[in-house]
């Protein structure tokens, strides 16, 4: 029966049964006669992640080792991991995955169709800098038609905190700004070679002293879900719950969907559903 993770030996456990399974040939080194066990020896492995042999042994004998970050990268690639294994080997050495330094700027077709089917709910996607990916028409009548704005700026964090059409839009304008700043600032510490992601804050901080004052507290929190009322100027105030939802897939991007809070909101977005 199985029980919870004893990481260490899953860990030891995981990496034989990878190094066991991968064929010679396909790390450029020869078949062997000699083999008596299938998949690489350990002294192979070792040579290929740049360690040494009793490092490898240990490692498989679930002996305590807390490989770094670097190290388990260059057994992930000696290993011949995929995605998912190589997110699994990091997980059990409970080490952070290292960014792989390409924040998503397209969404899959696939994504992009369902934001589209979720209408008439507003719906976009954005990812972890708040650009905005796509977008259904719900969304852009509700918040803002995107295409009106150059792509670098169509991101909803400059929208709120730059855009002079945008300034009395939220009826709660500082909480709306603290949450989104607050959720900014786990995004960037979790993408600390983002330099773009950093650009972005400095611009804000360089012209926003809301932001700068915000910016300053270190508030830390992801925001999945919750309320916010918007002073639409064609018709009137809007409430809405808003979920967030990152696609497996596609871990950088978030999927956020908005319906009415009351029978008024809905009353009001099914006005600008008819326009």
């Amino acid at each position: 029966m199985t029980g919870t993770v004893d990481a260490t030996q899953e860990l030891a456990a995981f990496l034989r049964a990878r190094r066991e399974r991968l064929d010679p040939q396909a790390v450029g080194l020869p078949r062997r006669r000699s083999r008596r066990t299938p998949g690489l020896r350990r002294e192979e492995v070792a040579e290929l992640a740049g360690v040494s042999t009793d490092y490898v042994v240990r490692l498989e004998q679930g002996r305590g080792l807390r490989p770094s970050a670097g190290v388990l990268e260059a057994l992930a690639r000696a290993l011949r991991l995929g995605p998912d294994e190589r997110a699994y080997l990091f997980d059990l050495a409970r080490q952070r995955l290292p960014d792989d330094g390409k924040p998503a700027t397209m969404v899959s077709p696939a994504l992009e169709l369902l934001v589209a089917d979720l209408s008439p709910l507003p719906a976009m996607v954005v990812n972890h800098r708040y650009d905005v990916l796509t977008w259904n028409r719900e969304m852009a009548r509700l918040y803002l038609d995107f295409d009106t704005l150059p792509p670098a700026q169509r991101n909803s964090m400059w929208i709120c905190l730059l855009h002079p059409g945008m300034s009395e839009f939220f009826a709660d304008r500082e909480r709306t700004v603290r949450e989104g700043i607050a959720d900014l600032r786990a995004a960037w510490a979790a993408h600390p070679e983002d330099r773009v992601l950093a650009e972005l804050i400095g611009e804000f901080r360089s012209r926003s002293a809301e932001f700068e004052e915000l910016w300053a507290k270190r508030d830390v929190r992801v925001n999945g879900r919750g309320q916010k009322t918007m002073l639409h100027p064609e018709v009137g105030p809007v409430t809405v719950a808003f979920e967030v939802l990152a696609p497996m897939q596609d871990p950088d991007q978030r999927l956020i969907i908005y319906r009415a809070a009351d029978d008024d909101s809905q009353a009001a977005l099914d006005r600008l559903s008819a326009r």
